[in-house]
């Protein structure tokens, strides 16, 4: 019974990205997008200009650099793996009251039409409220983009906005 993680924000966060739920190696590693052929923290990484990063902490503070948030559509679900297309008894999270707690958010970024599609069912009223992007999902079993393509979206959604 996946549980998600509490998000990852910061008062001067401009943008959010919502994923779906944590997979199972974010879930062992405690982290979002630990899965390591997740290309999420390598975009990240290549927007910033860092080799790579050393730790989960850093990751954070390339978010902070960004003006970036994490969170995930889901608070809990049913769920065998890590396939978004498996989710059963989802339990959608409470953007309404997040959303308000952070003012300074303009910008939704979807990791994914799967990610966009749970936000629209539980959250559609907002979705007027927000400027948002449904970007390539940053998940390896999106085979169907190449990590050049992903990261050129990406980066073009993020920079808009922070640079």
């Amino acid at each position: 019974m996946p549980l998600c993680f509490k998000p990852v924000i910061y008062q001067h966060t401009r943008m959010l990205v919502i994923g779906t739920m944590p997979s199972v190696a974010s879930l062992q590693a405690k982290e979002y997008y630990a899965f390591p052929r997740n290309a999420f923290w390598k975009i990240i990484a290549d927007i910033c200009h860092i080799e790579s990063f050393k730790n989960y902490a850093q990751k954070q503070q390339a978010l902070k650099k960004l003006n970036l948030g994490l969170w995930d559509n889901l608070q809990f679900c049913e769920r065998e793996g890590s396939l978004d297309s498996k989710i059963q008894q989802e339990i959608p999270n409470d953007f309404e009251t997040l959303l308000k707690q952070y003012p300074k958010i303009k910008k939704l970024l979807f990791n994914g039409q799967k990610s966009y599609q749970f936000f629209k069912k539980y959250h559609s009223k907002l979705l007027k409220e927000y400027t948002y992007a449904v970007l390539p999902s940053t998940s390896p079993a999106n085979a169907g983009m190449t990590y050049k393509e992903k990261y050129i979206l990406w980066k073009r959604e993020i920079e808009e906005e922070c640079f």
